[in-house]
């Protein structure tokens, strides 16, 4: 088998999956040592053409592919998207339209995240080999069994992904799969521009001091990480971000205090740096801290209980809708529906309101009741009044 190393086969490549519907794509890259990930092959199966594509071969333009990906009338179609988006997102060709198998999967009722081979196993009966699971992609010359491998990767995914987003059409769900890749394909979620590196953090005060010393602390490592192409934490710790910003060390013995941060930092070629970041920060902390909008209501001395509740009650209604409970709503979502009934979360808009943030609301007002049927809880409606009685609720 042999991978696609020059511009113009990739070009005749293109030119015959261009006027597909769709195109099945994934990537094989390494970024356990490096902050920007690094990629070694790009496979690629539409239905009347595959191949493997080797983006580590010299004189190799990617530009006739990244076409593709930007051609907003072929649909993309991945397993488990979002580092194969960032990447593509890196070189300028964010991949919409946008269908994601797991994602896809989950609406299905495949369960929770599901993983390729698992998919792969219920829809198509096909067991996948997973021999050259663990192979170093940036090695050359890759061998025959490497190229098949990866190739199985799209040719077991074209093939699934029409049965799959049939079943969706038919069960009305495509729309949710569609809201889904929204979220995937916005360019905010692959924002690496330093300044906004304290938004992948969590900020556990919000003092101006503090939160000036951390974004300036997070957007120095961030800096770093990219001009030295590390992986952050190689850089510094997240807990290390939180310690420098609360304790605001501004000289070599006072970061050398702090446990967090590695012994000797401040004698290393980061600690001049890091310490100038501090610096900065603290030069007019009001004018740089970042502003964090806070929760309009204070929490309930009983939200505790309430998210508890609903996640019994999104375990029910996940089950009922047949759909993995992950895609309807996140802990977060339950703690801010358990403080605030008009909470700005995903599980109060669109479908998942329907699904289930209705019902959440309605629990919390006492209108709906959680009883234990055996190993089965059922929804009951509450009736008020002089004879009132439960009732189960409507699915």
């Amino acid at each position: 088998m042999t991978p696609i190393t020059t511009t113009a086969d990739l070009q005749a490549f293109c030119d015959k999956i261009k006027d597909q519907p769709f195109v099945a794509v994934d990537t094989e890259f390494m970024r356990e040592t490096t902050y920007w990930p690094k990629l070694c092959l790009i496979q690629a199966a539409a239905p009347n053409a595959e191949a493997v594509i080797d983006p580590l071969a010299d004189g190799l333009d990617l530009e006739p592919f990244l076409e593709i990906l930007r051609n907003p009338k072929i649909e993309k179609v991945f397993h488990a998207a979002r580092q194969d988006v960032e990447i593509f997102n890196n070189l300028n060709a964010m991949p919409t339209p946008l269908f994601d198998t797991q994602v896809a999967g989950m609406a299905a009722g495949f369960g929770e995240q599901i993983a390729y081979d698992a998919l792969v196993r219920q829809m198509l009966k096909v067991e996948i080999d997973k021999s050259s699971r663990f192979t170093d992609w940036a090695r050359r010359p890759l061998t025959d069994a490497q190229l098949v491998y990866a190739l199985g990767d799209v040719t077991h995914l074209a093939k699934l992904y029409p049965m799959l987003r049939a079943r969706l059409e038919k069960d009305g769900r495509l729309a949710w799969v569609v809201d889904e890749m929204q979220s995937l394909t916005d360019p905010a979620m692959y924002d690496v521009s330093p300044e906004n590196a304290w938004k992948r953090l969590r900020p556990r005060r919000h003092t101006a001091k503090y939160l000036a010393i951390f974004k300036a602390v997070a957007a120095w490592r961030e800096r770093t990480a990219q001009q030295r192409d590390q992986p952050r934490g190689r850089i510094l710790k997240d807990d290390a971000i939180d310690e420098i910003a609360t304790q605001a060390p501004t000289d070599a013995d006072g970061l050398d205090r702090l446990r967090s941060v590695p012994k000797g930092f401040s004698g290393s070629r980061f600690g001049p740096d890091l310490l100038a970041a501090v610096r900065e920060g603290l030069k007019d902390p009001e004018a740089y801290a970042p502003v964090i909008e806070k929760t309009k209501h204070q929490p309930s001395p009983a939200a505790g209980a309430v998210v508890e509740l609903l996640k019994v009650l999104l375990k029910a209604r996940s089950e009922d809708a047949g759909v993995a409970s992950k895609l309807i709503a996140t802990v977060s979502d339950l703690e801010q529906i358990a403080n605030d009934d008009n909470a700005k979360t995903q599980a109060l808009t669109g479908w998942r309101r329907e699904a289930f943030g209705e019902d959440a609301l309605r629990l919390k007002r006492g209108e709906l009741a959680l009883v234990l049927d055996g190993a089965r809880v059922r929804v009951v409606e509450v009736r008020r009044g002089p004879k009132a009685k439960a009732t189960e609720a409507a699915e």
